[in-house]
């Protein structure tokens, strides 16, 4: 790691993303003191669609952090807070205490409707802290932070790797980068994700409800040994289907729009957790998926996305 005192007086400013993630299937880990050891296995998407943060640092007397989401002031970014402070808690007293943060996110999916945008939040965040105050630490020790802050906020358990690293994956063992274990899945540069949203649902609410817990865990490593015995797009849609169904969250309006998708042959499920209907498919079945979409769903928000396979990262 870099020496801390290279950061410069003066005003520094960086820029990073990462993509937004569905989560179509997983079981929790959750019973480790260690947070770099609680994660979830399962499977999902990452999307070209993300979040765009940018640090801006200015030497002040008073040191202050302010935060932002798509222009305006955020009314809590617990998550995010919790990622400065510890980047904060690494640096040497004088950086600290001389310092004014602005953090701007801009987040291109709707905010807790199920698409990884906390964990998408934090893991650009700690990637563009690092760059703006020259801290040299590894991309997995970043990664890391923004990991641990989704676990104490309980807001995610394996978004945060999933999106460091993108593309469609099964994710084999639990935890942060550097502890967890993911396999990538092929798709094509013809494969998208289309999505169609009605709002949030909360994580966590799910992730602290005992029943849906048991649920999860009950079907969410079973189904995850069958994505890896078969990993390709059309079995990780059968599976996050049956997912879906087993842990019984599939409310009203998205079950209305799967009962027409069930009549087009592809296959849709819910993300989770939001209330929203997503399928990963090819470009030549979109405007089935699309005319269905609209039809069913004129009061939810359409969204088609390609998948990245590049994961968090620096923006030049």
């Amino acid at each position: 790691m870099a020496k801390h005192e290279n950061w410069a007086s003066g005003m520094k400013e960086a820029a990073a993303f990462a993509p937004c993630h569905i989560t179509g299937l997983f079981q929790i880990f959750d019973q480790s003191a260690d947070a770099l050891h609680v994660g979830s296995i399962g499977a999902g998407v990452s999307l070209s669609l993300g979040t765009r943060t940018v640090v801006n640092v200015k030497e002040k007397a008073r040191p202050s952090v302010k935060i932002n989401i798509n222009n305006h002031p955020a009314r809590t970014a617990q998550v995010s807070k919790r990622v400065v402070n510890t980047f904060l808690s690494r640096l040497s007293g004088m950086q600290k205490e001389k310092c004014e943060i602005t953090v701007e996110h801009h987040v291109e999916m709707p905010i807790g409707a199920g698409f990884g945008t906390s964990g998408a939040a934090a893991l650009s965040l700690a990637f563009a802290l690092n760059k703006a105050f020259e801290v040299g630490m590894s991309k997995t020790e970043v990664a890391q932070i923004a990991h641990v802050a989704e676990v104490e906020c309980k807001t995610g358990l394996g978004t945060v790797i999933a999106e460091m690293f993108g593309g469609l994956e099964a994710r084999l063992k639990p935890g942060a980068p550097g502890v967890g274990e993911i396999k990538r899945i092929p798709t094509s540069e013809k494969t998208v994700v289309a999505c169609l949203s009605f709002g949030p649902l909360s994580t966590r609410k799910f992730l602290t409800d005992k029943a849906v817990h048991t649920r999860i865990n009950r079907f969410g490593g079973r189904l995850t040994s069958e994505m890896a015995a078969n990993p390709d797009a059309g079995n990780f849609m059968k599976l996050s289907r049956d997912f879906a169904e087993h842990v019984g969250l599939i409310t009203e309006k998205v079950r209305r729009v799967l009962k027409e998708t069930d009549q087009t042959g592809i296959v849709c499920s819910m993300p989770m957790f939001g209330e929203s209907v997503f399928t990963v498919t090819e470009e030549e079945n979109l405007d089935q998926i699309l005319r269905v979409f609209h039809e069913h769903g004129s009061n939810g928000q359409t969204i088609i996305s390609k998948v990245d396979v590049k994961g968090a990262r620096i923006l030049q």
